[in-house]
């Protein structure tokens, strides 16, 4: 077809997902979603561990239930954050009120802020428990808990970057 020279003829145009995803907002976005995934599912996965001769599973981060709480808590909220705003992005093309538009950009702004901070104390906790682990008290879950640590760090660059790229 052929093109408009009013922009107000695209608002009910097709969405371009391959352009949408292209976007450094969505794909920072789309990586903090990763990273909050890869957190809470290691922890989940291989979070908790038993001795044998007790099969009541204990936290691996030096048995502090805490530490493997707040990881999987943290890592679910922030997945489910970047779902949400996730669709934010999908919408807020379509969204003409300014009032509406400069809300949902603080609101991104400040939980971003706030979840890279929440990921930078996730960060610190974590690896304060793990070096007071002891070798032996872990038999599975080792490989889990660095990466857990891991993309608790890598998280809070993900968090800190999202702001830097305003829908």
């Amino acid at each position: 077809g052929r093109g408009s020279p009013c922009p107000a003829a695209k608002a009910g145009g097709a969405f371009d997902l391959v352009r949408f995803v292209q976007q450094p907002q969505v794909l920072a976005r789309i990586v903090s979603a990763v990273f909050a995934l890869i957190v809470f599912a290691c922890l989940v996965g291989d979070g908790y561990t038993s001795q044998p001769e007790d099969p009541r599973l204990y936290c691996v981060f030096n048995h502090n239930e805490d530490a493997c709480r707040y990881g999987i808590g943290i890592g679910v909220l922030a997945f489910l954050a970047c779902i949400f705003f996730f669709m934010v992005d999908v919408y807020f093309p379509q969204i003409s009120n300014t009032t509406d538009r400069k809300y949902l950009v603080l609101a991104d702004l400040g939980f971003s802020g706030l979840w890279t901070f929440l990921w930078f104390i996730g960060f610190c906790f974590l690896t304060n428990q793990w070096s007071w682990t002891r070798v032996e008290d872990v038999y599975i879950g080792a490989d889990s808990a660095r990466a857990a640590i891991t993309f608790s760090f890598f998280s809070i660059f993900s968090w800190v970057s999202e702001p830097l790229f305003p829908p």
